[in-house]
């Protein structure tokens, strides 16, 4: 989690990478600017034109503290950031703007080469953050980007759209509440003295980002004897169920849609109905 110069910490840490990873030489400049605005004839411009709040997110319940156990601390704002990546270059009088595209593919090939910001990259305030910076190449229909170019003064030059998520904004220690004094322990109550049997229990769930079709891996114990099923819901889709294979006693798996749009879905993990998880799966 971050605190709430966040934004504009993501945004100083793509012009790193570029400016770091980009090979075209002489080497260009990277600026964060409106499309409108300075900068030289030569440089790749990044520009933030939407905030949107993270739809998987936007609901989760209030957390522990780190390291004090009887606080509670109100969910983050969890965010996705759609930026405008915009090539200049002086035209050519016989190639016209080919030199642009020369420079807006090299900028295209570090953002997918680099999916996850790496933590060089990064300034002070994001490399403790929880959270990665993962970029992600979207699509703009042509009526919306008619819409955003229509408010600058420059005519349009061709741009590709970037959404980056998720960011995180922490709230305010103020806003953070002492637990209710019912609550006298947290964690996994022992249950072996008043139970005839061991009660499964889900320990991990691993990996959470990955491509449509991949394995996810469910680690635990006591899974023997037990039904497992797996729920598995995104921002536009019906909540469906998925099957689960390779079931063991500490262990079971199972594979994402083959079908699956890039985002974040929920994921339900039950086990028994005596053990269950929700997770958020980001899908490349």
């Amino acid at each position: 989690m971050s605190e709430s110069t966040a934004i504009g910490k993501v945004s100083e840490s793509l012009r790193n990478l570029l400016e770091g990873e980009m090979k075209l030489k002489p080497k260009l400049e990277v600026t964060v600017l409106a499309p409108d605005e300075g900068g030289n004839d030569s440089r790749i411009n990044l520009f933030l034109y939407k905030v949107q709040e993270n739809p998987a997110l936007k609901n989760m319940d209030w957390q522990i503290k780190p390291g004090s156990p009887n606080q509670l601390v109100p969910p983050p704002l969890s965010l996705n950031l759609f930026y405008l990546m915009t090539a200049y270059k002086r035209n050519d009088s016989q190639t016209g703007n080919s030199l642009a595209h020369e420079i807006l593919g090299d900028a295209m090939r570090v953002f997918y080469e680099n999916p996850i910001v790496p933590r060089e990259y990064l300034p002070r305030g994001l490399k403790d953050s929880r959270e990665q910076v993962k970029i992600m190449l979207n699509t703009l229909d042509l009526d919306e980007l008619s819409k955003v170019w229509a408010t600058f003064t420059k005519a349009f030059r061709l741009s590709v759209l970037y959404e980056v998520s998720v960011v995180q904004l922490d709230m305010l220690s103020e806003s953070e509440r002492a637990m209710a004094e019912r609550v006298q322990t947290i964690g996994v109550p022992e249950v072996k003295d008043v139970l005839p049997y061991d009660p499964p229990f889900i320990e991990r769930i691993e990996p959470l980002t990955g491509t449509a079709g991949s394995t996810v891996h469910v680690f635990g114990k006591n899974f023997t004897g037990w039904n497992a099923y797996v729920y598995m819901k995104g921002e536009t889709e019906e909540g469906k169920l998925i099957n689960v294979h390779e079931y063991s006693e500490e262990s079971f798996q199972f594979r994402m849609p083959t079908d699956l749009s890039p985002g974040s879905y929920n994921v339900l993990v039950d086990v028994g109905h005596l053990s269950k998880q929700t997770i958020v799966c980001e899908v490349k």
